[in-house]
Order: C-alpha cells, then structure tokens, then sequence
C-alpha cells in the first residue's frame, strides 16, 4: 500500500472562528462568504442541497464491522457514508476530515492522486459544519485511525452558519436550551441525555408490555381540571363554544378505561401545568400513568422499583447511580416511612391529621411555615413535611400515608380514617412519582369533588371540580386498582445525573428570546 502520513486529525481544525466567537459584523462577513460559495456552486450547474444520499452504513455500523482492523490496513471494503464535517485539516494534496453522524465519529482520507483536481478543489472549500456524502473504502491509517479512503465527497447540505467552537462550545445555558441544534452537534453530554431519556422510556414501554398492560392514548383537551392539584392552561373550542383545559393529569380518563374492562393501561403523555419553572420544573412535561385492576399501593409500589431499576440497567448499564456524591444502588429495596412520622421528626412534635387544628397551626408558626385560613390539619402537616425533611431524602424512598385532605382520589387506609393509602417517591429531595389504592366509591368520590370545588370557589387556582362523567363511570363499577404516575424528566435527570430539567427537555419552555 502507499506510504501514508500520520492522519489522526490533531485538534486543529480550519475555517473562521465560530458563530460564539464572532462579533456582529464577522458573523455576518462569514455567511456572506458561504453564501457566495453557495452561488458559484450553483452558477456551475451544481446543486448545494441535493435532494438524498443512499448509504450502505452508518458510521457506528462501519465502525462494529472494521473496528478491529490492525494499524496501516487498506483493504477493497467499498462504503459510502455520510455526516456533517466536525474537523478538517489540509496538508497540502492531502486533506483529514472527521465526519460524524448519529452513531459515531469516522476519518475521511482524501487524495487530490484519488479525487482528481476540481473535486479535490470543491472539498478544499468545504466548511466545518457541512454534510458531506462519501463514497471509498475503508482503511486505517499507520496510527491505527479507521478511515475511509475516499473515491468521492459530494456536498449534501451547505452551513451557511458557522458551527460553535469544539471546544469553548455553547458556554451560556439559555443559548443552550434555546439553540438545541447547536448544542447537540457540539455537545458530547446533550447527546447523552437523549439517549438515556430514549433509552429509559424505550424500556418502560418493554417492562409494562411484559407484564400485559396495553398502552393507550387519552385527549390531551379536557372539559374539567382533574388528576392533580395544578393550575392549567386554558383554551376555547370556537366550533363547540366552550372552555377546554390543557390535561395535567391523565389519571380519570386511564381510569375510565379500568371501569371499560381494560384491567392494565398505561400512558406516556405530554402534560402542562401553568406554573412557574425551575430546575425541576417545566409547563410541559412528561408523565407515564399506569392503572392495574385487582391490585392496590403495595402492587404499584413493586412495579416502580421495578420499572426504575430495570430502566437504570437498560440505559446505563449499571442500577448504581451517583447522588450528593454517594453511590446509590436502586436495586437495593427503597425503604417506607409516613409523612407524618417524618412532619413529626423534623418538628419534633407528634404530629396527626386528628390533632386540633390550632396546635398544628402553632406548629407551624414554630416553624415559620405559611399557613392559608382554609387548610386543614393535613395540608399543614404536608407543609412541614416539605419544610422540615423532603430535602434530606436522598435514596429512592415511599413516603406514604398522605392526609386524606390531599388525596383527593385516594382510597382511605384501611387502618387509619385520617390517612390515605398513597405514596409518593422521593429521591435527591425532589418528587419523582405519585401512586395509591384507587378511590373507586362513587358515593365517597363525589364528596372529596365537591371539597374540591369548594377550594377552588374559595381561591385556590389549583384544585379540581366535580366531574360528572367520571362520576358516572365510577357508578357503572370500577374494581379494585393501584395507579401510579412516575416523572419521566425527573427519573431521566437522575440517570443522568445532571440538577436541572432544562438538561432532558429537547426544548424547554424559555422566556422570549430578545433581540
């Protein structure tokens, strides 16, 4: 074979500093130069966007098939292949260009010997950023760099904009989130996120069809704010002439679908909650609801370890994740202990919703917790359970037995009238799913509706109202079921182990970008 030159591409790659390095003006002076490149292709009879590409491999697959070669191999494998040029480097007759697409990164060797002189001077023009077709064979260099020896490079799509520079990339967060584009084809670790977040919802889907739960879809426009206690959006169907809502919850419709005789259902559904964000919180977001008849919490319960755990294995590799710098393996069981055993710790007061409702409230001025006119004993005690101990929770937990007063749709424990059969998970002081024994007494349903109603004619923008249809659904029957919903954006921030929520949201609600 020929004498061939070290050709692992060093990181230095050509062209003008990037969009993030550029002032106005440069930036301008750049994408007028490409554009005018773009000109004199097409003044030639060329086509700057040609309409495909066929490949034989991706650059992963090409990668799985001669990965294995030995340094300074050249061998008659003909390849084409495509990706966007990340490096380029040009030693005169010869230029290095790395290429990457979805699956991987690979090296073009490029020739003028090879290409011949005016398609050797069309890829000396190619940018950083450009998608290039290419057609060779694979080779690897004397460092034992796979490439691809390559007989032609056709253009398949011009940058017009510069990429951001590999190395100072996207430094300001918001430019981030807002230009996701960007950030994914200059950020190792946003690619990642996606991937953990295709791969855990990927393995949800494959553990619940494993266990016989069929996966549905319910209307994402509801006549009645039900489900959860949140603000929602609101919008107006001109054709029908009524108020809908945004859903923020898909709990009464799955349920429905429980009274129908579907027995096990589940969702993966977009919701949208009218409230503020933060690092845990987006207005739209993504929820997987599940509802499995003849069982109750203690089933629901099991399916979260075990839907969490088996997506840990699926995406990661490994159920060991890292929190506050302590290695945490979720295999291993998540403890169970009551809100008001942790209200009453962190407090140290006995605390029960049956207390009197003046020695909770002095409980809480003790503690500087707010305190509305119309709580009651188990709103407060919740209050002082998140003021006092939610963000010590570090392992994956059950807090259970909620107050009846904030369970809305949950059953009444069968030991304890005060409390409900509910549970919530917590893990790095953050909520990461919400499940318990149906409230399935259509009688009993009506009434925690109408207290419902009642907080919401009162002032509180985030309770529900009486909702009639479900009501009647509940009256046809509804066996006896444990439901649980689990934050897929949550559960994905910490297999990933990133603090905000923005990181997992492929485009994350943002303030108007100014101008």
């Amino acid at each position: 074979m020929n004498e061939q030159p070290d050709t692992t591409a060093d990181p230095q790659s050509v062209g003008p500093p990037a969009d993030g390095q550029l002032s106005g003006s440069g930036l301008a002076a750049e994408k007028a130069r490409r554009l005018g490149l773009v000109d004199a292709m097409r003044d030639a009879g060329g086509n700057p966007y040609p309409y495909r590409f066929d490949r034989s491999h991706t650059l992963g697959e090409m990668r799985e098939t001669w990965g294995h070669l030995e340094p300074g191999i050249e061998t008659a494998d003909v390849v084409t292949v495509a990706g966007r040029i990340m490096l380029k480097r040009d030693s005169g007759k010869l230029v290095f260009t790395t290429i990457r697409d979805r699956s991987g990164d690979v090296q073009l060797f490029i020739s003028k010997a090879v290409v011949g002189d005016d398609e050797f001077s069309a890829i000396k023009d190619l940018d950083l950023g450009d998608w290039v077709g290419v057609a060779g064979t694979v080779m690897t260099t004397r460092k034992g760099e796979l490439s691809v020896k390559s007989d032609s490079v056709v253009l398949l799509s011009k940058a017009i904009r510069p990429m951001p520079d590999k190395w100072h990339g996207l430094n300001d967060t918001d430019t981030r989130f807002r230009q996701r584009y960007a950030d994914l084809i200059v950020n190792e670790n946003a690619r990642r996120n996606f991937e953990i977040r295709h791969e855990t919802v990927a393995s949800f889907r494959r553990t619940l069809a494993s266990k016989g739960f069929i996966e549905v879809e319910t209307p994402v426009l509801h006549p009645e704010v039900g489900g959860a206690h949140a603000r929602p959006f609101t919008t107006h169907h001109n054709t029908l002439d009524m108020e809908l809502y945004l859903r923020v919850a898909v709990e009464l419709y799955l349920k429905r679908l429980i009274v129908g005789g579907m027995e096990r259902v589940f969702e993966i559904a977009r919701t949208f909650r009218n409230e503020g964000t933060s690092t845990r919180h987006n207005p739209e977001f993504t929820m997987m609801e599940l509802y499995q008849a003849f069982g109750d919490w203690n089933e629901v319960m099991d399916i979260s370890e075990e839907l969490v755990t088996t997506a840990a294995r699926d995406a990661l590799g490994t159920t060991v994740v890292e929190i506050r710098g302590e290695q945490i393996d979720l295999a291993d069981p998540w403890p169970r202990k009551r809100m008001i055993d942790y209200a009453s710790e962190g407090t140290g007061v006995e605390l029960h919703p049956s207390m009197p409702i003046a020695d909770v409230r002095k409980v809480a001025a003790d503690h500087d917790v707010f305190v509305e006119d119309r709580w009651g004993a188990g709103k407060i005690i919740e209050e002082l359970f998140e003021k006092t101990s939610e963000s010590s929770i570090v392992r994956p937990t059950f807090v259970t037995g909620h107050p009846t007063e904030i369970s809305p749709l949950a059953r009444v424990d069968r030991n304890d009238p005060f409390l409900t059969e509910r549970f919530e998970i917590f893990v790095d002081g953050r909520e990461l799913g919400n499940g318990y024994s149906e409230l399935n007494d259509p009688v009993e349903q009506r009434a925690r509706f109408e207290d419902e109603q009642a907080a919401k004619e009162a002032g509180d923008a985030e309770a529900g109202s009486v909702d009639e249809d479900y009501i009647r659904a509940l009256e046809y029957g509804m066996p006896p079921t444990g439901g649980l919903g689990i934050g897929i954006d949550r559960l994905v921030m910490l297999l990933a182990g990133v603090d905000s929520i923005k990181e997992v949201i492929l485009f994350p609600t943002l303030r108007p970008e100014a101008h």
